[in-house]
């Protein structure tokens, strides 16, 4: 049976909290999103130890405060797409494993947008270290 337009206008349950019970819950949900990517996602977890590496290595070349703020932000943005591109392989696979020329390009563009934050990463931080 198809739910009607109203139950489809509805808010589901799980979005009645409001103020800081909904904030207190949404922390609590991205820590669980955070071990799902550390368990299930091999390349999230390279991109963590590449984080992990550069945040010491921003701080003691000392590039300057300003210098600092761009390299580590770079590379907290790699993690923050490697969250999105996982986020949507998991939605394609969930609607379908079945090969689907717009599930591959689904990932391919997530998977291009990491390629993308990595390159920033090396260009933010061949600027900032030649400066």
């Amino acid at each position: 049976m198809r739910p009607t337009i109203a139950a489809m206008d509805k808010e589901p349950s799980f979005k009645g909290k409001t103020g800081l019970a909904r904030i207190w819950r949404a922390l609590f949900y991205s820590l669980d999103g955070l071990k799902a990517a550390m368990r299930h996602e091999a390349a999230f977890r390279q991109e963590l130890l590449l984080t992990l590496v550069g945040i010491p290595l921003a701080l003691w070349l000392e590039p300057g405060m300003s210098g600092r703020a761009l390299m580590i932000s770079a590379l907290f943005l790699v993690l923050i797409v490697e969250l999105l591109n996982s986020a949507i392989e998991a939605a394609v696979d969930r609607v379908s494993l079945e090969k689907s020329p717009l599930a591959k390009r689904a990932k391919d563009i997530g998977s291009a947008a990491v390629l993308l934050s990595l390159i920033n990463v090396v260009v933010v931080w061949g600027i900032v270290l030649s400066s």
